[in-house]
């Protein structure tokens, strides 16, 4: 089973759904996380900073490249952990391609 970790930067919730303004992106990765987590093909599990900061300090790769980037390498996407994106949260098209879950069928809205 593939395992996409996304290791977020600090959010008050996962959701988007909190704060003056609805984020989108994390209401689309939320729905597309519930659906691949549902097909028992994949999992994806988010890693939130403020909600979860050892697991960012345990996985050398995440640590090093907070360490050389700082902040902006947030968010980070490993795939079966390698990592495969940094600075910004994985399209519809790449969470299909690293999980095999057609995810542009996730209704997102």
């Amino acid at each position: 089973m593939k395992k996409v970790e996304i290791f977020e930067p600090a959010l008050c919730c996962p959701t988007g759904l909190c704060g003056p303004s609805v984020d989108q992106n994390l209401v689309r990765l939320t729905a597309i996380q519930r659906s691949v987590n549902h097909s028992g093909k994949a999992m994806i599990v988010r890693r939130n900073l403020a909600q979860n900061p050892d697991a960012f300090l345990r996985n050398p790769q995440v640590a090093e490249l907070l360490k050389t980037d700082d902040m902006s390498c947030l968010p980070i996407t490993l795939v079966d952990g390698a990592v495969k994106k940094t600075g910004a949260y994985p399209t519809n098209a790449e969470l299909t391609a690293y999980t095999g879950v057609d995810s542009e069928k996730v209704n997102t809205k």
